[in-house]
């Protein structure tokens, strides 16, 4: 029976306009970009960087990161936007799979799952070692780790009960580091807590949602 081959990647996000615009800037011509690129273990022909540049062709992870370097720029500039995925963060910080999954501790197998299916299951540690790897925000980290909804959901536990029982689950989606985390949560949690004690008068309800208080407590705003 024959094996499926597994689904190519997704090309590396590009934009022919930057890429032009970093070679004019530089006076190279497409000739020079090319032995550059050579220069870093790619060789192809001159008439690649122009067909990247017209939009025909799209780089591969290797070609995009070895153009970025010939053009000597961060490899983000050349993307067109911001870095979405963690392949994207991975790519713009030139580094292989490989590379990312010994800094993070993993199998290269688990990195690999982690970026093709978008589902990150990394414990506390290993969640901190991906963000330091990538140089990721803990915002950044949330979004591309896909725990946002996690998160919120586990920030409505913890106002409506006690923060204490959901410190563990937050803390391996953010892992904001000793003493900032708990800070932060019970700070949260006694902004939304409503006294029910007799004769009580109770505050106004915070009109942001419990995620968005979070991260202003967090980062200290």
């Amino acid at each position: 029976m024959r094996r499926r081959q597994p689904p190519a990647p997704a090309p590396v996000p590009f934009s022919p306009a930057a890429a032009r615009a970093h070679r004019a800037g530089l006076g190279l011509t497409p000739d020079q970009v090319a032995e550059g690129m050579a220069a870093h273990g790619v060789r192809l022909l001159p008439g690649h960087v122009l067909g990247w540049e017209s939009g025909q062709i799209r780089p591969t992870e290797e070609e995009f990161v070895a153009l970025a370097r010939a053009l000597w720029c961060p490899p983000a500039s050349l993307m067109g936007m911001p870095p979405a995925t963690l392949r994207d963060h991975r790519v713009a910080r030139e580094l292989g799979q490989e590379q990312t999954a010994r800094r993070i501790g993993i199998s290269l197998a688990a990195y690999r799952k982690a970026e093709a299916t978008g589902v990150w299951n990394g414990d506390e540690d290993q969640t901190w070692a991906l963000a330091q790897a990538l140089r990721l925000t803990l915002r950044e980290l949330v979004r591309v780790t896909g725990r946002t909804a996690e998160l919120e959901q586990l920030l409505k536990k913890a106002v409506d009960g006690r923060w204490q029982a959901q410190l563990s689950a937050i803390a391996r989606i953010v892992p904001a580091g000793p003493g900032r985390l708990e800070a932060a949560l019970a700070a949260l949690q006694s902004e939304y807590l409503v006294p029910t004690h007799w004769g009580a008068t109770a505050p106004p309800s915070p009109k942001v949602p419990p995620a968005t208080r979070f991260w202003e407590l967090l980062e200290g705003r």
